[in-house]
């Protein structure tokens, strides 16, 4: 079901129940004007179908929404066409939203993870009382296998099932896991801001910049890993043009990045991918600067397929790397990316686009979603904590016990 609404058609609700009206409150608003029998007394539970609200001039840093028991995710499959809010109710449904590329970016996709686990709780509570740990252990699975490669998946899972294990049979545990995904969704937003001041300050002078994929606000919790860097440089006038590739097959660049960077009115220029170690040649540009999906104990980066081959016309033009990445989206069980599995996804997308065959008939198609970028490529890791510089499998020990 999808269903539209304006801030004109909802100011009057959110006058009448003296809401603040900020985007989570406008979700609601319209979910409930335009859901028949439903009603605010039974927000906090209610079962629905699967419903979808169409907001106008969606913000990227409300890209994951809980609010009063209900979850939302802005569909990023349709950015920056239209901004549909989807409403999930169970964690199978959570782990299909992940497994679609509803929401994608590691620490996005570890904090929905993470609300997924309530919605999983809920149900389990609901229909087996005390025994609902156990009753939700296969909505955990499914949730564990939604994505291979994002670590920020299984570190938030993680952290939910210690408070699990700690909470009683007996009660309802609600409260206590809302409090902690929202814990997980906050911090990484936090993260965020402090990436964004450190990896400015790598920045000595004014220049251009290139990043690959989308790293931003819709891929976190909000304001973005490499985009945080990019958007505290801008304001400190670090950054005169940021370079996005289009980034096939998904279009992150092209219908992500440009989209959140015009949203704060940062100058870009789109690429087709194999067009940076040109641009690079002809001057101008300092830093390549990417998010990752996961880091490896050696420094070895995993992202967004792509990113190894603009490491390496980075290294050969003398243009610096810079990842900026919370220290959730690093794996030291994982001694380097050679040990990193490596999502592969359907032909299709890459044979097809917008429904419509564009290659020969016959041919067929490799898609890995990622690849690895060696450590000897990148010149900054930029995290929460500090920065590693030239890293390696000493740095990123001291780095991780500090």
């Amino acid at each position: 079901m999808r269903r539209s609404a304006t801030k004109d058609s909802l100011s009057f609700y959110i006058d009448k129940k003296n809401l603040v009206p900020n985007r989570a409150d406008l979700i609601i608003a319209a979910i409930q004007l335009s859901v028949s029998g439903f009603s605010q007394s039974t927000m906090g539970y209610s079962k629905m179908q699967d419903t979808t609200i169409s907001l106008p001039n969606p913000s990227p840093d409300e890209a994951i929404v809980w609010r009063e028991g209900h979850f939302f995710l802005l569909d990023q499959r349709y950015l920056p066409e239209r901004a549909d809010y989807l409403e999930l109710h169970s964690g199978q449904a959570v782990a299909d939203a992940i497994r679609q590329m509803v929401v994608r970016g590691a620490p996005a996709i570890g904090i929905t993870a993470a609300f997924g686990v309530v919605l999983a709780a809920r149900d389990a509570y609901r229909g087996s009382g005390a025994d609902w740990k156990q009753a939700m252990l296969p909505d955990l699975e499914v949730l564990r296998l939604s994505r291979p490669t994002a670590v920020n998946l299984f570190w938030a899972l993680d952290r939910m099932r210690k408070l699990i294990a700690r909470l009683p049979d007996q009660g309802d545990p609600i409260e206590a896991l809302v409090n902690e995904a929202s814990s997980i969704h906050q911090e990484d937003i936090q993260a965020n801001r402090r990436m964004g001041e450190l990896g400015a300050a790598l920045i000595e002078e004014t220049t251009g910049v290139i990043t690959h994929c989308n790293a931003g606000a819709l891929a976190t919790g909000g304001y973005g890993t490499a985009l945080g860097v990019i958007r505290a440089a801008y304001e400190k006038n670090l950054i005169e043009r940021v370079y996005a590739d289009e980034t096939r097959p998904w279009m992150q660049g092209a219908r992500l990045t440009a989209w959140e960077l015009l949203h704060d009115k940062i100058p870009v220029s789109l690429l087709v991918d194999g067009a940076s170690a040109s641009l690079m040649s002809q001057g101008g540009i300092g830093w390549v600067i990417v998010g990752s999906d996961r880091i490896a104990a050696n420094g070895d980066v995993a992202n967004k397929i792509g990113t190894y081959g603009l490491a390496v016309a980075a290294k050969h033009h003398g243009v610096r790397v810079m990842v900026a990445a919370p220290t959730s989206t690093i794996d030291m069980d994982v001694k380097s990316g050679a040990d990193i599995p490596i999502e592969v996804r359907e032909s299709e997308e890459l044979l097809s686009c917008g429904g419509q065959r564009m290659a020969a008939a016959g041919a067929e198609a490799w898609n890995p979603v990622f690849d690895v970028t060696p450590a000897a490529l990148v010149d900054a890791i930029v995290t929460e904590k500090r920065v590693v510089l030239s890293p390696n499998e000493k740095k990123m020990q001291k780095l991780m016990v500090s």
